[in-house]
């Protein structure tokens, strides 16, 4: 995915961005080294940095364990739920089943 936007449950329109190496290495050092290794923490926080706006409010990236959960406040079900399923990868069966071969 090359950022974008979805909307959510709630109605607002949440743009995307992709979250590159680099922006990886930040979310971990955020984190800390605890939080990095906890696969659940770690995958909710990677959803809230990959929204950069919300109804176009800026989402400024997190830069620490308080910035990664007032995203996550501000996104809240709806949101989180909206970016994990506009950033999940398609399987390639799915693929396969809407391409018709």
């Amino acid at each position: 995915m090359s950022g974008g936007a979805v909307e959510d449950a709630r109605g607002r329109v949440l743009a995307l961005r992709p979250l590159t190496m680099l922006d990886r290495l930040r979310l971990f050092k955020a984190l800390g080294p605890e939080l990095s290794m906890n696969e659940a923490y770690l995958g909710v926080a990677s959803l809230a940095a990959s929204v950069s706006a919300i109804d176009g409010v800026p989402l400024p990236f997190p830069a620490s364990e308080a910035a990664v959960e007032n995203a996550v406040e501000r996104l809240g079900e709806a949101g989180i739920e909206a970016a994990a399923a506009a950033l999940q990868p398609e399987d390639a069966d799915t693929v396969k089943a809407l391409a018709g071969n």
